[in-house]
C-alpha cells in the first residue's frame, strides 16, 4: 500500500498534539478529552486544519487554566501559522523548537508563568507578525537580536521581570505597529532610533524605570494613537509644538513621571484626543485651552503646580461643555484660584467624577452644579469656598462622594441632604455651618462615613441619624455646640468604628446602650457635661482601643468590666468627679495609657497612677498612735529622699554632659527644634492628635520651615524601648527613599520646656489615614479623612505598592531593610490611595556582607505583632526578610477576606491561613470580604482584544474577571504566608505575579 506524504504529515501532527496533551499536568475543565483517537484530529477542540492538505493551521486553547510545559513537539507543527496559549498555567522555558514553525505568524503565550529569558532565538519564524509574551516570568534583556523578526508588527512583552534597556535595533522592525512593555524594570533612555518606525500606532512603557528626557526622533512618529509613559522617571520639558507631530493622537498618559516646564499649548490643536493624563509630574503656569478637543472623556492633572491663584486660572475648563462623553476632570491638588465658574453646570450630564480639592478657589458653589445628574464624586474640599451648600444637590441622586470639608462654608445643611439617598461619604467639617442637623439625613440610608465636625452646629442630635445602620467608619459631631442627650437610639449603630460627640454641650448620663455598638474601636465623649456613672457595658466593647470621657461631670467608681478589654490601649477619664478604687489590671496596668488627673475622690491603682490608698475596712483599722507613728516615719524617709536627689541634681549639673549616643545615627537627618514642633502642633493640643500608638502619639502640624501639613510622631519616651524605637527609625529612614514608603522630613532630639528628653520625627502628612482605618466596616478613625469602601482595583493597586515597597527595602537599598512589623495600621494611603508603608520602629538593617541583622538597631524583645509575626519568631531572636514576607501574605488574606488574624475564629489551632486553604479553590466566593462581594457587579471586567491594527489577523479574545483575579491574590497570600520560611515566595517573586494580575485585570 502506497503511503502519502499528506498522510505522513497527518500521523506527525496527530502525534505532536498527543505529545503537547501530555505534557499537561491539569486541564480542569476538560478540554484535551476530545484529543483522543475515535476523531479526526482536526475536530479536536482547539485544532484548526487547512482545507487542502489536513495539516494544524491554528491551535487555541486560550483561558482554560489548563497546567503543564510546552512540549518541544510543538516543532512538528510545521503547518502552524497561529499559536494561542493565553491565559493558562504553563510554565518552564520555550521549547526552542519552536524556531522551527517557519510559517508561525502569530504566538501568543500571554498570562502564563513562562519563564526564562525572551525567546529571540525563533530567527527561522521570519514571518512572524503578533509576539505577545504579556505576563509571565521572563528575565534578562530584551536581545539586540530582535531585529531578525523583520515582519514584526504586534510586541506585546509587558508585565514580565525584564531589565536593561531598550535595544537600538529595535528601530529596524520597520512593520511594527504596537509595542507594549509596561510593567517591567526596564532603565535607561529611549533610543534616538525609535523615531525609524514610521508605522507605529501604540507605544505603551508604564510602570518601568526609563529616564531622561524624550529622544527629539519620537516627535517623528506621526501615525502614533497611543502614548502611554507613566511611572516611570521622565523628565524635562515637552516640546512646545509637541502635539503638532502627532496629528492622529487619541490617548496620552505621562503622569507619575517628573516633567517640568508647562504643558505644552499645541495642546490646543490635538482634536482627536479622548484621555490625557499629566498628574503627578512637576507642571506649572497655565492650561492650554481645550477649545478644540470635543472627544475628551478623561482629564487628570492633579498633583501639580499648574495656576497662578489667579481670576483666569479655570478659564481653560470652559470649552469642555462642548464634550458630550465627558466622565472625569481632576485638578485637584495644584494652585487654581479664582472662582469656580457658573459654566460647570453645563458640563455633560454624563460625568461620573469633579475633583477640584486642594487649591486656592473662593467664592460660591454654582447652584447648576445639581444639573450632573450622574455625578458620582464631587470633591471641592481644601479650598477658600464661602456661602452656602446649594439646595440643588439634592438633585445629585447617583452622588456617592461629598467632600466639602476645609472651606469657609456657612449657612444651614440644607434639607435636600436627605435626597441623596446613595450617598456613602459626607464630608462638611471645618466649615462654619450653624443650626440644626436636618432630621432628612436619616433618609441617607447608605451613610458610613459622616464629618460634620468643626462647625456652629447646635440642638439636638436628631434620633433619626441614629438609625442610618450602614454607618461603619466614622461618625464625628465633635467641636460643635450640640445639646441635649446622647439618646438610647446610638445602639443601633452596631457597626460603627468610630463615634466622636467630643466638645460639644450634652448632658445626661451615657446610655448604656452604647455597648451594643460591638465594632466600636474609638469613642470620644470628652468635653460635655455628661453626668451619672460610666456605664459598665462599656467593658462589652471587646475591640474598644480609646476611650476619652474626660472633661465631664461623671461620678461613681470606674467600671471594673474595662479592664477586661484586651484591646484598650488608651483610657482618659481625667477632670470628673470619680471616686473608689482603681482596677490594677488591663489597661490599668499601665500608667502611661491611663489619666486619672482631677479626680479628687479616686484611691488605689497600681503605684505609678500616684494615687492615695484606699481606706482600709473597720476591722482592719490600726489605732490612731501606730496611724502617728507611721506618718512621722513616712516624713523623715521622705526627707531623706529628697536631700539625696537634690544633691545628686547639684552632682549632676556640674558634670559635663556627654555627646548624645544617637548623634551620630541622626546625624543625616535634618534637624528641628522642639520650639517649632510646638508652636506647629499649636502646642500639641488635643485637637491636633491624630492618633496614639504604641511607642508615643502623632499630631497634624503646619511647619514653617517645610510650609506644608506633617505628621509629627513623639515618642513617649517613658515606654519601654521608645528610644532605641526612635534610633531605628532614624537608622531606617536615613538611606530609603521609595514612592510607597512614607516620607521623613525631619526630625528633633532635644528637651522640652520642662528639661525632659524629647524625640520626634516628622513625617509627611497622608490626608487618607492607614489601610486599617478603611479596611473592616468594623475598624475606625478619629481623623479628619474622607475614607471609601475599597473596591478590588483599589486593593489590587495597595497590594502592588507594598509589594513594591517591600521588594526596594529587601533588594534595592544600599543597605536592606527588615521592616518587622508590617499590618493594616502601618500602611498609610496616600493621594490617589498609593500605598505607603510606614513605622519603621521596629527595623533592622541587614549586613551588605553576612546578611545578619544588626540587632543593635532594633527595639529589644519585640518583633513584631501578634498575628502578623511568623510563627519563628517566637522561637527565635533572628529575623528574617521572610519574616516579612509572612507578614505580607497574612496582610493579602485580610484585605481579601475582610477578617483579622487575630478574630475569634482562628483559635484552638485555627488561622487565616488555614480559613483560606481549605475554602480554595471551590469556595472562594465564601469567604470573600462581604464588601467586596457587594461591588462586584460594578467590577467585573470583560475584556475583548480587539484588532490591535488593520494588518493584524486572528487576534484572540481574552476574558477575565474578578474571580480569576481573586483567585490569584489567595494564592500570593497562601504562598507568602506558609509555615517554613524558606518555602514562602519571595517579593520577586510576588512583584512579577502582582503584575500578571495587574495587566489581566486592567486590560
Amino acid at each position: 500500500m502506497r503511503i502519502t506524504a499528506s498522510a505522513l504529515g497527518n500521523k506527525t501532527d496527530q502525534s505532536a498534539l498527543l505529545n503537547l496533551k501530555e505534557a499537561v499536568s491539569n486541564d480542569p475543565f476538560g478540554i484535551l478529552t476530545s484529543w483522543n483517537s475515535s476523531t479526526h484530529f482536526c475536530s479536536w477542540h482547539g485544532v484548526k486544519c487547512g482545507h487542502r492538505h489536513q495539516r494544524v493551521t491554528e491551535l487555541n486553547l486560550q483561558g482554560f487554566h489548563i497546567e503543564g510545559f510546552i512540549s518541544h513537539y510543538a516543532g512538528n507543527l510545521s503547518f502552524l501559522r497561529n499559536l494561542y496559549l493565553d491565559n493558562n498555567l504553563f510554565h518552564g522555558n520555550l521549547p526552542p523548537e519552536l524556531r522551527r514553525l517557519f510559517r508561525l505568524r502569530t504566538l501568543s503565550l500571554s498570562n502564563n508563568s513562562l519563564e526564562g529569558e525572551l525567546p529571540f532565538n525563533l530567527t527561522s519564524c521570519s514571518n512572524l507578525r503578533i509576539l505577545r509574551l504579556t505576563g509571565n516570568h521572563f528575565v534578562g534583556e530584551i536581545p539586540k537580536n530582535i531585529e531578525s523578526l523583520s515582519k514584526l508588527q504586534v510586541l506585546h512583552i509587558g508585565s514580565n521581570n525584564l531589565t536593561g534597556r531598550i535595544p537600538a535595533s529595535i528601530g529596524n522592525l520597520s512593520s511594527l505597529s504596537f509595542i507594549f512593555m509596561s510593567f517591567n524594570h526596564l532603565e535607561g533612555h529611549i533610543p534616538e532610533e525609535i523615531g525609524s518606525l514610521k508605522h507605529l500606532t501604540a507605544f505603551l512603557l508604564v510602570g518601568n524605570k526609563l529616564s531622561g528626557k524624550l529622544p527629539s526622533s519620537f516627535f517623528n512618529l506621526s501615525s502614533l494613537v497611543t502614548i502611554a509613559l507613566a511611572e516611570n522617571q521622565f523628565s524635562g520639558p515637552l516640546p512646545a509644538n509637541m502635539f503638532l507631530d502627532f496629528p492622529n493622537l487619541e490617548n496620552i498618559a505621562l503622569g507619575l513621571n517628573q516633567f517640568s516646564g508647562s504643558i505644552p499649548p499645541s495642546l490646543s490643536n490635538a482634536s482627536r484626543l479622548e484621555i490625557i493624563d499629566f498628574g503627578e509630574n512637576y507642571l506649572e503656569g497655565q492650561v492650554p485651552s481645550l477649545e478644540n478637543i470635543i472627544n475628551l472623556w478623561f482629564l487628570s492633572i492633579e498633583l501639580n503646580n499648574l495656576g497662578s491663584n489667579s481670576s483666569a486660572d479655570l478659564q481653560f475648563i470652559e470649552p469642555l461643555v462642548n464634550c458630550s462623553n465627558l466622565k472625569e476632570l481632576g485638578l485637584a491638588d495644584n494652585n487654581f484660584g479664582g472662582i469656580l465658574p457658573d459654566f460647570v453646570s453645563n458640563f455633560s450630564t454624563k460625568i461620573d467624577k469633579l475633583t477640584f480639592g486642594d487649591n486656592q478657589i473662593h467664592g460660591k458653589i454654582p447652584s447648576g452644579l445639581g444639573n450632573l445628574i450622574n455625578l458620582g464624586t464631587l470633591g471641592l474640599e481644601g479650598n477658600h469656598l464661602t456661602g452656602v451648600i446649594p439646595t440643588s444637590f439634592g438633585r445629585l441622586q447617583n452622588l456617592e462622594q461629598l467632600t466639602l470639608g476645609s472651606n469657609k462654608l456657612s449657612g444651614d445643611m440644607p434639607e435636600s441632604i436627605g435626597n441623596l439617598s446613595k450617598l456613602l461619604i459626607l464630608d462638611l467639617s471645618y466649615n462654619m455651618f450653624k443650626g440644626n442637623i436636618p432630621s432628612t439625613i436619616g433618609n441617607c440610608k447608605n451613610l458610613i462615613f459622616l464629618h460634620l465636625s468643626m462647625n456652629n452646629l447646635s440642638g439636638a442630635i436628631p434620633l433619626q441619624l441614629f438609625q442610618i445602620s450602614t454607618l461603619a467608619i466614622l461618625l464625628d459631631l465633635s467641636f460643635n455646640s450640640l445639646s441635649g442627650v446622647l439618646p438610647g437610639e446610638v445602639g443601633i449603630l452596631k457597626n460603627i468604628e468610630a463615634f466622636n460627640v467630643s466638645e460639644n454641650y450634652l448632658s445626661g448620663s451615657i446610655p448604656s446602650t452604647i455597648g451594643e455598638c460591638l465594632s466600636l474601636e474609638s469613642l470620644y465623649l470628652q468635653g460635655n457635661s455628661f453626668n451619672g456613672t460610666i456605664p459598665s457595658s462599656l467593658g462589652s466593647l471587646k475591640g474598644l482601643q480609646e476611650l476619652d470621657l474626660s472633661r465631664n461631670k461623671l461620678s461613681g467608681t470606674i467600671p471594673e468590666e474595662l479592664q477586661s478589654i484586651p484591646t484598650l490601649q488608651y483610657f482618659n477619664a481625667s477632670f470628673n468627679m470619680l471616686q473608689g478604687n482603681v482596677p490594677t489590671k488591663g489597661i490599668f496596668k499601665n500608667a502611661s495609657s491611663v489619666s486619672l488627673t482631677n479626680n479628687g475622690r479616686l484611691c488605689g491603682g497600681i503605684p505609678e497612677l500616684k494615687l492615695p490608698p484606699c481606706p482600709l475596712k473597720e476591722s482592719t483599722k490600726r489605732t490612731p498612735r501606730h496611724i502617728k507613728m507611721k506618718a512621722l516615719i513616712a516624713a523623715l524617709v521622705a526627707f531623706f529622699l529628697c536631700s539625696c536627689i537634690l544633691a545628686m541634681y547639684y552632682l549632676m549639673k556640674k558634670r559635663p554632659r556627654k555627646a548624645s549616643h544617637d548623634n551620630s545615627t541622626i546625624a543625616q537627618l535634618p534637624m528641628v527644634s522642639y520650639q517649632s514642633l510646638h508652636h506647629a502642633t499649636n502646642g500639641f493640643s488635643s485637637e491636633n492628635l491624630i492618633g496614639v500608638g504604641s511607642m508615643g502619639s502623632v499630631y497634624r502640624g503646619n511647619l514653617e520651615s517645610q510650609e506644608k501639613v506633617v505628621a509629627v510622631k513623639v515618642l513617649n519616651l517613658q515606654k519601654a524601648g521608645a528610644h532605641k524605637s526612635f534610633i531605628a527609625e532614624c537608622n531606617a529612614f536615613r538611606n530609603i527613599r521609595h514612592r510607597n514608603l512614607v516620607k521623613i522630613y525631619t526630625c528633633c532630639s532635644s528637651t522640652d520646656y520642662n528639661r525632659n528628653d524629647f524625640k520626634a520625627l516628622v513625617f509627611e502628612y497622608v490626608e487618607n489615614g492607614s489601610l486599617e482605618d478603611w479596611l473592616h466596616p468594623t475598624r475606625g478613625t478619629e481623623d479628619h479623612h474622607h475614607p471609601r469602601i475599597l473596591n478590588l482595583k483599589e486593593r489590587l493597586e495597595i497590594v502592588t505598592g507594598v509589594a513594591s515597597a517591600l521588594y526596594y527595602l529587601h533588594y534595592e537599598c544600599e543597605q536592606p531593610v527588615i521592616h518587622c512589623d508590617l499590618k493594616p495600621s502601618n500602611v498609610l494611603l496616600g493621594d490617589n490611595m498609593v500605598a505607603q508603608v510606614s513605622d519603621f520602629g521596629l527595623a533592622r538593617l541587614i549586613s551588605a556582607v553576612d546578611g545578619n541583622s544588626q540587632n543593635q538597631t532594633s527595639t529589644s524583645g519585640i518583633k513584631g505583632t501578634i498575628g502578623y509575626a511568623p510563627p519563628e519568631y517566637g522561637t527565635s531572636s533572628q529575623v528574617s526578610i521572610e519574616g516579612d514576607t509572612y507578614s505580607f501574605g497574612i496582610l493579602v488574606l485580610e484585605m481579601l477576606t475582610g477578617k483579622r488574624p487575630t478574630d475569634e475564629m482562628f483559635k484552638d489551632g485555627h488561622s487565616l491561613h488555614n480559613y483560606v486553604h481549605d475554602a480554595l479553590p471551590n469556595n472562594i466566593l465564601e469567604i470573600v470580604d462581604a464588601t467586596l462581594l457587594s461591588m462586584m457587579d460594578q467590577e467585573i471586567p470583560t475584556v475583548t482584544i480587539a484588532e490591535e491594527e488593520n494588518h493584524v489577523e486572528n487576534a484572540g479574545l481574552l476574558q477575565s474577571n474578578v474571580e480569576k483575579c481573586l483567585f490569584s491574590l489567595f494564592k500570593i497570600g497562601l504562598a507568602c504566608s506558609v509555615d517554613p520560611p524558606k518555602e514562602r515566595m519571595n517579593m520577586m517573586q510576588v512583584k512579577r505575579e502582582l503584575n500578571i494580575i495587574k495587566n489581566a485585570f486592567h486590560s
